[in-house]
C-alpha cells in the first residue's frame, strides 16, 4: 500500500483484473475495518481496509482481500446489503450486483463454506444502478435501460414496477426516507416516488440532457445532486423543482455524483474515461474551485469511505484512494 504522488492519489491497490465498479459498504458491519466491494470482468472481491487517517498504528493503508466471487460475466453495478455484519457468528457478507446480461445476482456468504446467490430475472435492457433497502435491506430496487425500476424482494420477486419515460440512470433509497424512492432519469427529470401508494409524489428538472448520475445527501435529506452534460447540479427540494447551483466542471461529459457520506457540502463527479485519464474532482459547496483535481487511468466508478473524507475509483487493474480536506 504505497503512498502514490505521481498521480496524487493517497493511496493503491492492485487488482487482478479490469475494474468497472468499487463501492465501499455504506452501512456499520459492526468491525473497525471498512469493507469494500469491486467487480471486473469476472470476479466480484470482498476486501477490508484501514486508513491511517482512522488508525494511528495503520502506516497508510492497510489493505486485505476476505474473498473472490467468480461471477461469470462483468460487473456493471455492486450494493451492499445493511444485514453485512462480520461481527455476527458466523459474519454474513450480503451484496447485490448488476451484471451485462441484464440480470441482478444477489451473493450471501459467511466467508467460509456458506455462499449462495440467487439471480433474479426481469429487466429486458442493461442495469445501470441498485440499491438494498436502507434500514432492513429485505429489498433491492434497480433501474434500467429498459424505462423501468422494479423493487424485488430477497427472492427475486418483483414488488414494484415504476415505468419510466427514459433511461433509469440512479436510483436511491434515504435511510431517514425508508418509503420514498428517488429515480433519475437520462432525460434530465429525478422523480420521487411513494413507496406505499407506488405513485410519484415531486419531481425535479435540470433542463439539461444527459443526465448520467444523480445522489441523495445522506446528510441532509433536502439535498440533491446530479451531473448531466458537462455540469454538476444542485438541488434543494424545499425551494425549487429547479437547481439552487450549478456549474461546468468536466470538458468532455460529466459521467458520476456522489455526496460525501460525512459533510453535505462535499460531493465529487468523475468525467467520462477519455482516451488515456479519467478525471476526478472532489467540491466543497463553499469553494468556487474543485478542492481536489485527481487523475486515474481509464477510470470507472467512483464511491466514498462511510466515516472519512476519502473517496475511491477504480481502473486499470488498480483502485485509486484520494484523501480531502473537510
Amino acid at each position: 500500500m504505497k503512498q502514490d504522488s505521481t498521480r496524487n492519489t493517497s493511496y493503491t491497490v492492485d487488482c487482478e483484473d479490469y475494474v468497472h465498479v468499487v463501492k465501499f459498504n455504506p452501512f456499520d458491519s459492526g468491525d473497525s475495518c471498512s469493507l469494500i466491494a469491486y467487480g471486473g470482468n469476472n470476479y466480484v472481491v470482498i476486501g477490508s481496509c484501514r486508513f491511517q487517517e482512522e488508525d494511528a498504528e495503520v502506516e497508510g493503508m492497510q489493505y486485505k482481500t476476505l474473498r473472490t466471487f467468480h461471477h461469470g460475466i462483468r460487473v456493471d453495478a455492486i450494493a451492499w446489503s445493511p444485514e453485512t455484519r462480520l461481527d455476527a457468528i458466523p459474519p454474513q457478507i450480503r451484496f447485490c450486483t448488476a451484471a451485462s446480461d441484464r440480470k441482478l445476482r444477489l451473493f450471501t456468504s459467511d466467508l467460509q463454506d456458506k455462499n449462495e446467490f440467487k439471480t433474479f430475472d426481469g429487466h429486458t435492457d442493461y442495469i445501470n444502478d441498485l440499491v438494498f433497502a436502507p434500514n432492513e435491506g429485505q429489498e433491492i430496487a434497480s433501474v434500467s435501460d429498459d424505462h423501468t425500476c422494479r423493487v424485488w424482494d430477497l427472492e427475486g420477486n418483483e414488488k414494484a414496477h415504476f415505468v419510466l419515460r427514459s433511461s433509469g440512470m440512479s436510483v436511491c433509497w434515504h435511510p431517514e426516507e425508508a418509503f420514498k424512492l428517488m429515480v433519475a432519469e437520462k432525460n434530465g427529470t429525478i422523480r420521487f416516488y411513494d413507496l406505499i401508494t407506488q405513485q410519484a409524489i415531486l419531481s425535479l428538472e435540470c433542463e439539461q440532457t444527459p443526465l448520467m448520475s444523480a445522489d441523495w445527501c445522506l446528510k441532509n435529506t433536502f439535498k440533491i445532486g446530479a451531473v448531466a452534460g458537462s455540469d454538476w447540479l444542485i438541488w434543494d427540494i424545499t425551494r425549487s423543482s429547479y437547481p439552487q447551483d450549478k456549474r461546468p466542471v468536466h470538458v468532455d461529459r460529466a459521467r458520476l455524483f456522489r455526496w460525501s457520506r460525512v459533510n453535505e457540502n462535499l460531493f465529487a463527479t468523475t468525467g467520462y474515461p477519455g482516451k488515456t485519464t479519467t478525471q476526478l474532482l472532489v467540491h466543497h459547496l463553499g469553494h468556487p474551485q474543485p478542492i481536489l483535481t485527481g487523475t486515474a487511468a481509464v477510470g470507472s466508478g467512483l464511491t466514498w469511505h462511510r466515516t472519512l473524507p476519502l473517496c475511491a475509483v477504480g481502473g486499470d487493474h488498480k483502485i485509486f484512494f484520494w484523501v480531502t480536506e473537510m
